[in-house]
């Protein structure tokens, strides 16, 4: 990584967020979005099937049926990111639990429209490990790398699924197979985790499904890595 890199990630402003589902954005990067006021979360499966369904994980969440569930996990997710003086925007895809899963290909659309409106300097987007939902916003938000070479691509570890053994380090090495190099980075993060915890407690609901002990890894340190495409493609220090 260039010394321009470093200087830009330890610098940065307010960031935008890719989020698969409502919680994952401050599960994540809740401290890192703490420390840059303004920011922005966009979570991708953020709607509700057009006939409500009732799944184990909505019913264990306290919710009779999606429709329920979805209306509730939208407040919780503004209530969130308020905590960590952030806004989100939800789009309408549904989350694989509804049998509902869009392609790669569609959510590159709908995310490419939104961060070329962004004025954010840097993306944070999921590695994508173990969920299917994570592992899709992960396919699209590398087809959108190479499209706008000009932002900063940031990959943070997604909070719980990193805790599977080797999850992290397969994804580096599926990534160096796909011509993207991945480099830790520490971009600036709250040094106070209340606020944090506080934006965590904001989801009751998935806190109860997830039981007691099931969101330790979630005050843990956050990790991310700078995506880049290997030398001879698109180089983000010369594009920017």
């Amino acid at each position: 990584m260039t010394r321009e890199l470093h200087d830009r990630v330890a610098s940065l402003g307010p960031v935008l967020v890719i989020s698969p589902h409502f919680d994952d954005a401050i599960f994540s990067c809740g401290g890192l979005l703490a420390a840059h006021h303004g920011s922005r979360t966009v979570t991708v499966f953020g709607g509700a099937p057009t006939t409500p369904v009732s799944t184990i994980w909505d019913r264990d969440a306290g919710f009779a049926n999606s429709t329920e569930a979805v209306a509730a996990r939208r407040l919780e997710d503004a209530q969130a990111h308020a905590q960590v003086s952030a806004t989100v925007q939800h789009l309408a895809f549904c989350d694989s639990q509804y049998g509902q899963t869009p392609s790669a290909a569609e959510l590159e659309r709908a995310l490419h429209r939104l961060v070329e409106r962004q004025v954010a300097d840097a993306v944070f987007v999921p590695l994508g490990l173990f969920h299917s939902d994570h592992v899709l916003v992960h396919d699209a938000a590398l087809m959108l790398l190479r499209k706008l070479p000009k932002r900063l691509w940031i990959g943070y570890e997604d909070a719980l699924y990193r805790r599977g053994r080797g999850a992290v380090q397969e994804r580096i090495v599926a990534l160096a197979g796909r011509g993207i190099v991945a480099t830790p980075v520490s971009p600036v993060t709250a040094v106070d985790g209340r606020q944090k915890r506080r934006a965590v407690a904001c989801y009751a609901s998935q806190l109860r499904a997830f039981g007691p002990g099931g969101v330790d890894d979630l005050h843990l340190p956050e990790r991310f890595w700078l995506l880049e495409p290997k030398e001879g493609e698109t180089d983000h220090a010369s594009a920017g």
